[in-house]
């Protein structure tokens, strides 16, 4: 049987692509390695900008995502600073007249909501199988599986979001380690963060402030010979680290919950485009967190490719043009995605006195030149076209 479109991995951006041809009245068919009602992976904060909720939106998604209490809190205001420096930069929703400038989601629950948007959708998954090869022929993709009981999964365009990619075969592929962790806490403040997120970037690393519920997220990007000696601190000393080194910006910090780390590298795809198969999401970039940008360049790859797919004919669905326009359409975003975060590290996460007052001035004329902030704003809540 030749399916029109394969999805491999039913995450959260293979759920998009795949909600996002739900009503094309092609034959897709998911596949995906848990279980149904599995969770496969610990909960986690998301930063979604407001591009990503309109995506949601179109999906029906959205709606019972904000349903869910405590699964989605806006975000209202960005505070852009840098320790030691002077500049900085607020970016305001209301000045922009927009609800939010993002949100910041449970893991869980959007995976939750996605999975019972896909069942309301009739879109047919098939659970518990685990892309072992994606590879293309002229005529088609065929996607192995493991276990393999029904051989490969064919299909004139196979879509890998599993989140490696490293099923897909022929594709070259780029990594960097930064020698860095992401340090992960819930962590209390004495004043309410009235939805305001905060990026600070110190010697040691940038720290992001996100309001989640009643608290924040804190993620602190540090050397990786730091990670364990911070996790290792009580609680009342990691409260008081983060407090020296973020300063009186969001007032001061009264507790911390569980500490979490994670390494931290650059990977991507030279092209995610194959023979009939294509990368997307982190199958095809996988960013460094800072300014959040990773998972919102992922749900635009699933939505610009769905897009194309559904204005090409059925007989031309994965075939060299209609791949090379997706690559077209993804190409500036893609790249501005990557270098922009890499660049963000690069410059703003060392202690080098000489870079301090041209990262000063930066965000001075940022915030003081109107049409550059919100051509900035656009560019990190929309993307680039």
């Amino acid at each position: 049987m030749l399916h029109d479109v394969a999805v491999v991995g039913a995450g959260p951006v293979g759920a998009t692509l795949a909600l996002a041809l739900a009503d094309t009245g092609l034959d897709v068919v998911v596949l995906d390695a848990r279980r149904a009602g599995e969770v496969t992976r610990a909960d986690r904060s998301l930063a979604l900008s407001h591009g990503a909720r309109l995506i949601l939106e179109r999906l029906s998604v959205w709606r019972d995502l904000a349903r869910d209490t405590g699964a989605a809190t806006p975000i209202t205001r960005i505070d852009v600073s840098q320790a030691g420096g002077f500049g900085a930069l607020a970016l305001d929703a209301e000045e922009l007249g927009w609800p939010a400038l993002g949100y910041v989601v449970r893991y869980r629950a959007l995976q939750a909501a996605l999975d019972a948007a896909i069942v309301r959708s009739g879109v047919a998954v098939r659970r518990g199988c685990t892309a072992s090869v994606v590879g293309g022929t002229p005529a088609y993709a065929a996607v192995s599986l493991e276990p393999p009981d029904e051989g490969p999964v064919l299909a004139r365009l196979a879509a890998v979001a599993d989140g490696s990619g490293a099923a897909m075969a022929g594709v070259a592929r780029v990594s960097h380690d930064y020698e860095q962790v992401a340090l992960v806490a819930a962590i209390a403040s004495a004043r309410p963060h009235g939805g305001t997120a905060y990026e600070r970037f110190t010697p040691g690393g940038p720290l992001a402030l996100l309001p989640e519920g009643d608290r924040y997220t804190l993620v602190w990007t540090v050397p990786a010979h730091r990670a364990d000696r911070l996790r290792e601190l009580s609680d009342a000393a990691f409260v008081a680290e983060v407090g020296e080194r973020f300063g009186a910006r969001a007032g001061g910090f009264t507790a911390a919950g569980e500490r979490r780390a994670f390494p931290l590298v650059l990977e991507f795809a030279r092209d995610p485009v194959g023979t009939r198969c294509v990368a997307l999401g982190n199958a095809a970039q996988t960013l460094h967190p800072v300014a959040g940008q990773g998972f919102n360049v992922g749900l635009r790859d699933a939505y610009e490719l769905a897009q194309i797919v559904a204005d090409s004919p059925r007989d031309r669905l994965g075939d060299r043009e209609m791949l090379d326009r997706y690559r077209r359409a993804r190409r500036v975003d893609r790249g501005a995605g990557i270098a922009f975060t890499h660049t963000l590290v690069r410059v703003f996460g060392n202690d080098l006195a000489v870079a301090r007052w041209p990262r000063g001035l930066a965000l001075a004329l940022l915030e003081t030149i109107p049409v550059a902030k919100r051509a900035f704003t656009r560019a990190m809540l929309f993307g680039l076209r």
